[in-house]
């Protein structure tokens, strides 16, 4: 059955879709609590949640209650020239949860659109398309947001209707920010937002778009506070602050509920997506209502907060901070960090062990220094599978793999994940040697 549905796959799906594990992808079929179940029968412990979107995990009851009651009123959409419960609702509560005074909440379908609509809003009041971004990012798939994402295999076209000008990523393994103290880290990158400004822009820029800690990127993250830093000097020239919350929003770092709280900031736009759908189409975005309402004309998006997709938000935030779901990232997240960096800290093929809460990423070298081995971080992914547990890969060389268990892990569960991970890790660590 699964080689059929290969075949099929291949048939009808362009070709630029990856699936992993090469000829001998899984199906996925049916899962609960954070394991799931392949087509085959084999069960898996899942620390990649559909990439970070299944942020409460499987068969959760209260979610599927409050979506089995919205489309028992026989109501999937209206649009939203109705007006629509769930999503005032829901719009209320994260105005509420984004640290701005009076913020304006736009919902959409996807962390690509929310980011799209972030841009539409800046480079409107700023009545500018000039944007800074970062280097080794993320930021999604359609035209403007292909612009700034400064990862080249998620880059699929030169063409932008934006002028881009980069800054340094935070990658402590290579680069000019290598060996760095946080404090030297700090002041080089607010040089370099200096230089740019000063160098490479009309002078108007309208914002930064950063992520709190990259995803694809590979779970790259600058010193706490760079944004903080950085802000001071936007705050100069009238430039905007958009923290892409993608994957770092909804306590998944576990010290924090959005990932810019750890930088002693207050951003002008929040963007967020992924985890608060729980595998429901639903993002949006958060923000200062002056710069929210500054688009000059009508728009919306079709099914962005349909009765549906918010209904399960509003199940899924209720839950989440019910249940204190960030703290849960923060003990069991320490249980994998500190449990991952003293069972490899002498493993030649690990470069960096790094991340927050239940956000995890593990950078791969060749022995002896810190050329990428995409080929060693497949392997370990590899091997992953074939003893029950499923991750992802990401990073500018593929080289990293990237964790992000549902927010409902337990702590038998970090343990269990932990021993694979380690057990795997070194069976490839010796292999190389």
């Amino acid at each position: 059955m699964t080689d059929d549905l290969l075949a099929r796959h291949r048939a009808v799906l362009p070709t630029w879709m990856p699936l992993y594990y090469g000829d001998e992808p899984l199906e996925i079929v049916s899962g609960s609590g954070r394991r799931v179940v392949d087509a085959a029968g084999r069960s898996y412990l899942d620390f990649f949640g559909g990439v970070l979107t299944n942020m409460i995990g499987y068969d959760i009851p209260e979610i599927s209650a409050a979506v089995s009651e919205q489309l028992a009123t026989g109501v999937v959409h209206t649009s939203t020239l109705y007006l629509i419960r769930q999503q005032v609702e829901l719009a209320e509560k994260i105005a509420r949860l984004s640290g701005i005074p009076d913020a304006r909440v736009f919902f959409t379908n996807s962390g690509t659109e929310a980011n799209e609509t972030a841009l539409l809003m800046a480079t409107n009041i700023r009545r500018s398309n000039q944007i800074l971004a970062v280097k080794n990012s993320y930021h999604g798939r359609t035209f403007a947001t292909m612009a700034i994402t400064g990862h080249r295999s998620w880059s699929a076209s030169s063409l932008s209707p934006l002028q881009v000008a980069w800054l340094p990523s935070g990658d402590r393994v290579r680069g000019r920010m290598r060996g760095l103290s946080d404090a030297d880290h700090v002041e080089v990158a607010v040089d370099e937002l200096r230089e740019v400004l000063a160098t490479v822009t009309a002078g108007d820029v309208a914002a930064l778009i950063a992520e709190p800690i990259q995803g694809v990127g590979g779970f790259v993250h600058a010193p706490d506070g760079l944004l903080g830093a950085y802000k001071k000097e936007l705050d100069a020239h009238g430039i905007l602050l958009i923290a892409d919350e993608v994957q770092t929003g909804w306590g998944r770092t576990g010290d924090h509920f959005w990932g810019y709280q750890a930088h002693d900031v207050e951003p002008d736009l929040i963007t967020f997506a992924k985890g608060i759908g729980n595998g429901f189409a639903l993002g949006g975005v958060v923000g200062r209502a002056d710069v929210m309402n500054a688009v000059p004309a009508i728009s919306f998006s079709t099914y962005g907060g349909n009765p549906v997709s918010t209904a399960a938000g509003n199940a899924v935030l209720d839950y989440l901070l019910d249940h204190d779901l960030q703290a849960n990232a923060r003990r069991v997240g320490a249980i994998l960090l500190d449990g991952l960096r003293a069972a490899l800290a002498s493993c030649s093929i690990v470069a960096e062990v790094r991340g927050r809460g239940l956000m995890i990423g593990i950078e791969f070298v060749r022995p002896g220094g810190n050329e990428p081995d995409p080929a060693a971080a497949v392997a370990v992914f590899d091997a992953c599978r074939r003893c029950g547990l499923l991750v992802g890969k990401g990073g500018l060389y593929g080289n990293v793999l990237r964790m992000g268990p549902p927010l409902t892990l337990t702590e038998d569960e970090a343990r269990e994940g932990l021993a694979i991970l380690v057990e795997a890790i070194r069976t490839v660590d010796a292999a190389a040697m």
